[in-house]
């Protein structure tokens, strides 16, 4: 009926290997070697510049701003100072932009990028800023729009972060 457990065999497997926590991705790894991640804030600022200086046609400079800042986004590393300016960064293009251009900012984005944008609204949620709500919200609004329900629940149940 009942065995001997004395047996220590099953004490051999080192379970620190198989640690979520611990574990590590070749792709991360790769990342980290290749430099600093995360998006060049001289190619949105110059984007941003050119948009003010060109009030009557800044669609395309606001979007180009928004592509640079979603670029090379810094969700491999585990260096908190990047990603938090990172974050400084978009939510600087997001608040900048008018509520009429935001529905086509959205859906020049594939379905990584409104995932990845998600990503960044849910992280402005969580360190509000002046203001940074209400726009946060109409950005939300639209990528539902765009990525349904399904890009929510990525962003919710994804391990890398923001």
């Amino acid at each position: 009926m009942a065995r001997n457990t004395l047996s220590s065999r099953f004490r051999r497997v080192d379970i620190d290997e198989f640690d979520e926590n611990k574990f590590v991705d070749e792709q991360e790894e790769a990342a980290a070697a290749a430099g600093e991640p995360g998006p060049d804030p001289s190619e949105h600022e110059q984007c941003l510049s050119l948009s003010i200086l060109n009030w009557w046609w800044c669609t395309g400079d606001m979007l180009r701003a928004f592509h640079a800042a979603l670029r090379n986004s810094p969700v491999n590393t585990k260096n908190q100072a990047v990603k938090e300016r990172a974050q400084g960064v978009v939510l600087k293009v997001l608040t900048n932009f008018k509520s009429s251009e935001i529905e086509q900012a959205v859906q020049s984005l594939d379905r990584n990028g409104v995932d990845l944008l998600m990503k960044y609204i849910y992280k402005g949620f969580e360190k509000p800023t002046e203001n940074s709500s209400a726009v946060l919200l109409q950005w939300h609004e639209k990528a539902l729009a765009v990525g349904g329900l399904g890009s929510i629940i990525r962003v919710l149940t994804a391990r890398k972060t923001v």
